[in-house]
């Protein structure tokens, strides 16, 4: 196993790369578009094109792998990241920048893509989960990395994007440099939302609110950070908490989950979200400590949600049928990630960015109501018949179902 994680190496160095770029401009996006005074329905549409050019990019990345490969298809799509990130630097410009983030979303897609491909290539049913949490690690690591960098320098000045291009031209250099054979082509697994939502209403219904929630969340944290008057240092940790309390949380409350119906755990986590996003809200004011605290624990609790909606949808699914349950819970999350930052937009536009947390407490309290309704019709599972958790990265693409541990069974009952 150890060997396999070896030979990945180059690999995971891009990914880890790529995905620190990822960080800083996610942070920086955001800030620096407040700063230019850019509209709140604009900045919504910002964070929502991001959604809608890795939508695109889930469905016709697949094809661009099929007609050109893996390599050909990481450096146009590195390519494709480095200029829409340095356009945003020269064009301060609300269309421009919509159009850049759909297209970084297109590219982000795909890179996604290859990097999880080529780890599901080499991905044998001994090491799939050691070479999973380890790209689980690169994900979150590189992420936090890549929000801290956001304190070195100005968001006003070039030099933030620059180092943002720098990081998605880096990134070549390891695949570049790879001796891995190309993977083979995939086909898209197929979509069906409404199989998926009679075999598991929690589920979809999770990974929905998830999207409309956390999208929104990403997209104007930076802001709500800012508004509250955090330096950028401390706007670096504030982001990197968020994304440590989630990460820390996952394993731990994902094995609590398979020992218990997911759906308490689930429940639990939404009503914790709930307030916790209430206290944001009326408390952000009272001290920069307690905004920590406070963004910690929101991160502990809201996180998750994910990764326990596609568990417990899982749980209900002929094990056979992984890859492409997950890619429809995949789907239906990013296609109301498209919707979930411009929906912010709305109510921050009347009360101030601190609603960004009055939404997020309205999305995770009617989601505790659903799921309570769902408690007192739908039995709960004999516990042989479960899936185990897994952690979820914070963002993949449709090939990173292919990886997953749980897809094992799919391999060996199709052998």
């Amino acid at each position: 196993m150890r060997k396999e994680i070896f030979l990945l190496g180059s690999i995971l160095f891009s990914a880890a790369i790529f995905i620190a770029g990822n960080g800083l401009i996610g942070t920086l996006i955001p800030v620096r578009a407040a700063l230019a005074e850019f509209s709140n329905g604009t900045l919504g549409l910002i964070g929502s094109a991001y959604y809608l050019g890795f939508v695109v990019g889930c469905f016709a990345g697949r094809h661009l792998l099929a007609r050109v490969g893996h390599s050909r298809t990481f450096a146009v799509c590195a390519g494709i990241a480095a200029a829409t990130t340095l356009l945003q630097s020269i064009f301060l410009n609300p269309t421009v920048w919509i159009v850049m983030r759909c297209g970084f979303g297109f590219a982000a897609a795909s890179l996604y893509m290859v990097i999880e491909s080529w780890l599901n290539e080499r991905a044998t049913p001994e090491a799939r989960g050691r070479i999973f949490a380890t790209y689980m690690t690169v994900n979150y690591a590189s992420l936090i990395v890549g929000q801290m960098l956001f304190s070195s320098n100005k968001p006003t000045s070039f030099t933030l994007f620059d180092l943002t291009a720098a990081f998605y031209a880096l990134c070549l250099i390891p695949v570049g440099l790879t001796l891995l054979p190309q993977p083979q082509a995939r086909a898209v697994p197929k979509i069906r939302p409404m199989r998926m939502f009679r075999i598991s209403p929690v589920g979809v219904v999770g990974c929905i609110a998830v999207g409309l929630a956390n999208s929104a969340l990403w997209a104007w944290a930076p802001i709500f950070a800012q508004d509250h008057g955090l330096s950028r240092a401390w706007l670096s940790i504030f982001m990197s908490v968020l994304t440590l309390g989630g990460a820390a949380i996952q394993l731990p409350l994902g094995r609590l989950s398979d020992h218990v119906d997911r759906r308490f755990v689930i429940l639990g986590i939404c009503l914790a979200s709930a307030v916790v996003g209430t206290a944001l809200y009326f408390f952000a004011g009272s001290g920069r400590t307690n905004l920590l605290i406070l963004i910690g624990l929101f991160g502990i609790t809201a996180l998750p949600f994910y990764g326990l909606s596609v568990a417990h949808a899982n749980d209900r699914i002929p094990r056979e049928s992984f890859v492409e349950a997950s890619a429809t819970l995949l789907m239906l999350n990013a296609l109301a990630a498209c919707l979930g930052p411009s929906i912010a937009a709305l109510v921050i536009d009347i009360l101030g960015s601190g609603a960004l947390f009055l939404y997020t407490a309205t999305i995770h309290a009617a989601m505790s109501v659903f799921v309570i309704y769902r408690l007192s019709v739908g039995k709960a599972l004999i516990g042989e018949t479960r899936e185990r958790f897994e952690p979820m990265p914070p963002q993949s693409s449709p090939a990173a179902l292919e990886l997953d541990p749980r897809g094992e069974a799919k391999e060996k009952a199709a052998a």
